[in-house]
């Protein structure tokens, strides 16, 4: 085994996931270059006992649910660097090794004068974790301002550089979701910023953010800090509270449906897609079930935002799903909606 690929047992994984769960992990490695995959793929061809482990990517752990115990081999991508690597008429190009923190990142392009992501601030976890939930808010997705990646392959050892194309991006959704998870470990993420840029308001908070301080012209880092304000104002600090964000993304649903649901709740939440559906807000749908602020010994949902669970002091990966489901249920009872945990549970 190489010097650099140092290969650890029975790791505790409690604050590498935004929910706070006292998880232990089998085998622990973390990634701080692309030697290192390398290293360890040759490692793990080389390692009967190593290569039958499940393997488990986590960047800052924000959009994970653990089991008490993983029996994996888990890899904690570290990878390093942003950069300016191009430019065409239209775009910025920048680039950011997959390990980097994703807030911090956003506030990079700004001070740089990328504008672009601004709408994305404040939002938990990792740039290279970001293309694989397709993250999202506000009006911007990361398909909007996606420009290519690069992940290593575990089944060749090479590297291969994925265009937007070939992402597969769907609502909270990406082929590295869904379709080749196991196969690929992104290492860097680039990204086309307008370099004619023009802010996105559609969202009521933000305009309202923006007017009451009679800003009229605002500028990226303006809309930024709008975004973290309100952010701040509605969603725990996982540093502080243990979540993992929204836990269900907002469902799509028929005009059908959702005419049924306007009739006898006139106030619902509701958007219109292009396809003639509409997306429906999932906070709304558990709170009107009742949900919100409600409490048990160690999980919740957040008193501000229903969208939210939180844990409330040695949550287990048992309970979160437990109450997730309850919600579920109701929802479904009381609405024909499903809801689809956004979080994955490991």
């Amino acid at each position: 085994m190489k010097p650099e690929l140092i290969l650890q047992q029975d790791v505790s994984l409690q604050s590498l996931n935004s929910f706070g769960i006292k998880a232990n992990a089998h085998r622990f490695l973390r990634i701080d270059n692309l030697t290192q995959l390398q290293a360890l793929r040759a490692h793990i061809v080389a390692d009967v006992e190593l290569a039958t482990l499940p393997r488990l990517v986590l960047g800052g752990g924000s959009n994970v649910i653990l089991s008490d115990h993983l029996p994996h081999l888990v890899i904690q991508m570290a990878i390093m660097g942003r950069e300016l690597v191009g430019e065409t008429s239209d775009h910025f190009i920048v680039r950011s090794g997959a390990g980097e923190n994703w807030h911090a990142f956003v506030q990079w392009t700004l001070e740089q004068g990328y504008g672009g992501l601004e709408n994305l601030s404040l939002i938990p976890g990792t740039v290279g974790a970001s293309p694989i939930q397709n993250i999202g808010a506000y009006g911007l997705e990361i398909q909007d301002c996606f420009h290519s990646l690069t992940a290593f392959d575990f089944v060749t050892g090479e590297l291969k550089t994925f265009q937007k194309q070939e992402c597969d991006f769907g609502y909270r959704d990406s082929i590295f979701k869904s379709g080749e998870q196991n196969r690929f470990v992104i290492v860097d993420v680039c990204f086309a910023l307008p370099k004619q840029w023009l802010p996105r308001l559609n969202y009521g908070d933000v305009a309202k953010y923006l007017l009451e301080r009679d800003i009229t012209a605002p500028t990226p880092i303006d809309v930024s800090n709008a975004i973290i304000a309100i952010r701040q104002s509605k969603l725990p600090d996982p540093a502080v509270i243990g979540n993992a964000g929204s836990f269900f993304k907002n469902p799509v649903v028929s005009a059908e449906l959702r005419n049924q649901i306007f009739q006898q709740h006139p106030n619902c939440v509701s958007y219109p897609q292009t396809n003639g559906e509409f997306k429906l807000a999932a906070g709304w749908l558990i709170e009107q079930c009742g949900w919100k602020g409600y409490r048990c010994k160690t999980v919740g949902v957040y008193e501000k935002q229903a969208l939210v669970l939180v844990n409330l002091g040695g949550a287990t990966g048992i309970d979160v799903r437990a109450l997730a489901q309850e919600i579920q249920d109701d929802v479904l009872k009381k609405f024909g909606v499903g809801l689809e945990v956004e979080p994955v549970f490991v």
